[in-house]
């Protein structure tokens, strides 16, 4: 599948400061896919998606969506806008109005979309991220879960090609983060392209179908989840925890994992460790049959 969104030498730097936030990126979001985004604070993966939808503008090389370079025309970018939605780390500075179904809709209004349209749109988007029963209820009164829920249904109500989320599942309890990746899973079988910045190697490692490796505004790595944890001496020079299952994985001997599928998630690497212990007990130097 082509790439959903290019950046070719792109550098940005922020007035006052003497490094750049972006260093002559290269890298490239395959359409399709869900991306996870790593790399330690100060990265660049804020910078990253702030150019993406056209907030930033490069200083030096181009942002290319769909293989045709942004515009930078108010009208380019509000098209922009609609075919890349972004649902930013703090729900407070993305919720406008003050209830959820008066937020959904916020958007679509501004897009011209008549009332029959834009209910029905709204109501879809209240099942995806099961926030029925909560449409009605003031913002304030939500938990966090539930404020992230609500701007990711604003952003979704416009139907977005591709969906950038900055560190969606930050703070969450893991019945919320459960909830939300769940909306995000059926969002990505619609096809909807997904990009997620996170700071949470094991939720990179279990969700994502390509990983990109920011470092000081560059990109050091991209790749397969299996591919990119497999260099762990490098991302722990850059102040990266491995995902637990991967950790594991990687320690194993070589007898024991070559030939074998990379588990990606704890119920893959148990049933791995039952298929071992089964046929190391029918090794006949361990006096079993």
């Amino acid at each position: 599948m082509a790439d959903s969104l290019t950046f070719e030498g792109v550098v940005f730097r922020y007035p006052d400061t003497a490094e750049p936030a972006l260093r002559e990126l290269t890298v490239s979001i395959p359409g399709g896919c869900k991306t996870a985004v790593i790399g330690h604070n100060g990265s660049g993966k804020s910078t990253f998606f702030l150019h993406a939808v056209g907030i930033l503008r490069p200083q030096q090389g181009r942002v290319l969506q769909a293989g045709i370079p942004v515009s930078y025309a108010k009208k380019d970018l509000a098209a922009l806008r609609r075919n890349v939605g972004l649902v930013l780390q703090d729900p407070e500075q993305q919720l406008i109005l003050n209830t959820p179904g008066e937020d959904i809709s916020f958007g679509l209004r501004g897009m011209g979309m008549n009332e029959a349209a834009i209910k029905t749109r709204c109501l879809e988007m209240l099942d995806l991220l099961k926030l029925e029963e909560l449409k009605d209820k003031p913002i304030h009164q939500l938990s966090l879960g539930q404020k992230k829920r609500t701007a990711l249904a604003g952003v979704l109500a416009m139907k977005p090609e591709l969906l950038l989320l900055d560190e969606p599942t930050s703070y969450l309890d893991p019945l919320s983060e459960a909830q939300l990746l769940a909306g995000l899973e059926s969002v990505h079988k619609q096809g909807t392209t997904i990009v997620m910045a996170t700071h949470d190697m094991n939720l990179a490692y279990s969700w994502a179908d390509w990983v990109i490796v920011l470092d000081h505004g560059a990109c050091l790595a991209a790749g397969t989840p299996e591919a990119v944890f497999s260099g762990r001496g490098g991302l722990r020079a850059l102040g990266l925890e491995l995902p637990l299952i991967a950790d594991l994985w990687y320690s194993l001997p070589a007898r024991y994992t070559e030939g074998r599928s990379v588990p990606r998630s704890a119920e893959a690497f148990k049933t791995m460790l039952n298929q071992l212990l089964v046929e190391r007990t029918e090794i006949p130097e361990y006096g079993m049959k």
